[in-house]
């Protein structure tokens, strides 16, 4: 009887391990999204109707892979939008990409502190997002105001969703140093670090447009520069045509 009972326990568990894992099947995407993206995603509205279609199926995937759940308020259509085109656009141009260092995004309010208080209150509140380890292990933590301030039209280029989910990408080979065995070819990893070195000093000499914070590393470089990338590439194309050519290889941007 012991045994038939604990034979059962573990099939339940097996079964519940499985109910957990499986992947959702993605929903239709909601018509009116396609307003919201013209509204706030720059990367989309550049798209043709063709592209725009893929760009909808591949947001609803990411969505049917990963939860996103709100801290201190309710979530509205218009986050989960800008999060998911936070993903997709780095990777859109890869035929199949799953975020497998991901399970969650949690998002607060505004910015927070390293012991993740968000309230008027709380002191040092200066984080706008970062890639989760310990216990947030395989979550990703974004300020909702830093998300939505990054698709704006702006002058300066700073898009946090974008920052973010670079360096889950970055990280799928294990750590986040600047050199995503994803994106870069083993042939190009020396000619990558000395683009990334000759910037990084330009921005520490007070020397670049690009964002200050990029030269802080070479994990944060690649993060700063895949901004300015994605929402400037006219720009960085006239700017700083090395390193604009050698992103078009590792993001596999054709035009």
């Amino acid at each position: 009887m012991i045994y038939t009972i604990g034979f059962l326990l573990l099939v339940a568990f097996i079964i519940y391990g499985f109910m957990l894992t499986r992947k959702k099947k993605a929903q239709a995407f909601p018509a009116n999204w396609h307003t919201i993206l013209l509204k706030h995603v720059r990367f989309y509205k550049n798209l043709s109707v063709a592209e725009q279609q893929r760009f909808q199926a591949r947001i609803m995937l990411f969505l049917s892979e990963v939860n996103v759940e709100s801290v201190g308020f309710k979530l509205e259509d218009v986050d989960r939008v800008l999060i998911a085109s936070s993903a997709v656009i780095p990777v859109f141009n890869f035929n199949e990409w799953y975020y497998k260092n991901l399970s969650t995004v949690l998002v607060y309010p505004d910015h927070f502190n390293e012991d993740l208080g968000f309230a008027q209150k709380d002191k040092n509140r200066n984080i706008a997002g970062m890639v989760g380890s310990g216990q947030f292990k395989n979550q990703m933590l974004l300020s909702r105001k830093a998300l939505h301030q990054g698709f704006q039209k702006k002058a300066h280029v700073h898009n946090t969703g974008i920052h973010e989910f670079v360096h889950l990408i970055d990280k799928q080979d294990g750590v986040i140093d600047g050199v995503p065995e994803r994106l870069i070819q083993e042939p190009n990893v020396i000619p990558w670090l000395k683009i990334i070195h000759k910037e990084m000093e330009a921005i520490n000499n007070n020397k670049s447009d690009i964002r200050n914070y990029g030269g802080t590393n070479e994990a944060e470089f690649l993060a700063v520069a895949a901004e300015y990338f994605f929402e400037k590439p006219k720009l960085m194309k006239k700017k700083h045509p090395d390193l604009y050519q050698m992103l078009k290889v590792c993001f596999r941007v054709k035009n």
